[in-house]
């Protein structure tokens, strides 16, 4: 429910300062934001750019699913399934996979294509990509960074073993991995088996 609410936020404040029409350079290589407003006046460039570009269509589901290896960084797929869906004008392709070993460890993973036209919802599902985070606790940590070439996040839980990386790719995928009883590099070696590059091919 509070991300929920925080999404619902996030999407409110883009669509307020999309209106304004923002006259900053149109680069992906801008400043780091100074405070709250700058990073959703980001979010809103970005967003916006996005949705100018030609229309796509997100590709096959299917295509996605091929993806999902059948063994990725020593756990096996236990199942796999995908989608394509769409509402308030935004359609989505969606695969994932859940996998499993015997220690019980458990990860589970999500492919999105917006189809790179529908700005809000890939910012929407990567709000991320416009912050700058780096926290440490007792327990773990989390924070942007580059996973595989490309801007990631990362969380890890040292207590529970658990953690979640999420990547944009070609600013229209987004993959979330998310793994109970895990290793932070057994998240990333998931990500590995993936090959992200391929990903960043389909059209």
């Amino acid at each position: 429910m509070k991300k929920r609410l925080i999404l619902t936020l996030t999407l409110a404040s883009v669509f307020l300062l999309s209106g304004c029409g923002s006259k900053k350079q149109e680069n992906e290589e801008k400043e780091e934001p100074k405070n709250a407003v700058d990073a959703l006046q980001q979010l809103a460039d970005k967003a916006k750019n996005m949705q100018n570009k030609e229309p796509v269509d997100p590709v096959d589901f299917r295509k996605l699913k091929e993806l999902l290896p059948e063994k990725a960084a020593g756990l096996s797929r236990k199942e796999a399934s995908g989608e394509k869906n769409g509402a308030m004008g935004f359609t989505i392709s969606r695969a994932e996979a859940k996998y499993a070993d015997e220690s019980n460890a458990s990860v589970h993973v999500e492919i999105f294509d917006t189809g790179g036209v529908a700005g809000v919802a890939t910012m929407a599902l990567a709000a991320w990509t416009m912050a700058d985070i780096d926290k440490e606790t007792e327990t773990g940590y989390e924070k942007t960074t580059k996973i595989e070439g490309y801007k990631g996040y990362e969380k890890y839980n040292n207590e529970s073993k658990s953690g979640e990386i999420n990547v944009l790719v070609a600013d229209r995928f987004v993959v979330n991995v998310n793994g109970d009883n895990v290793t932070m590099d057994q998240l990333k070696g998931i990500l590995a088996d993936m090959n992200l590059d391929k990903l960043s091919d389909l059209k």
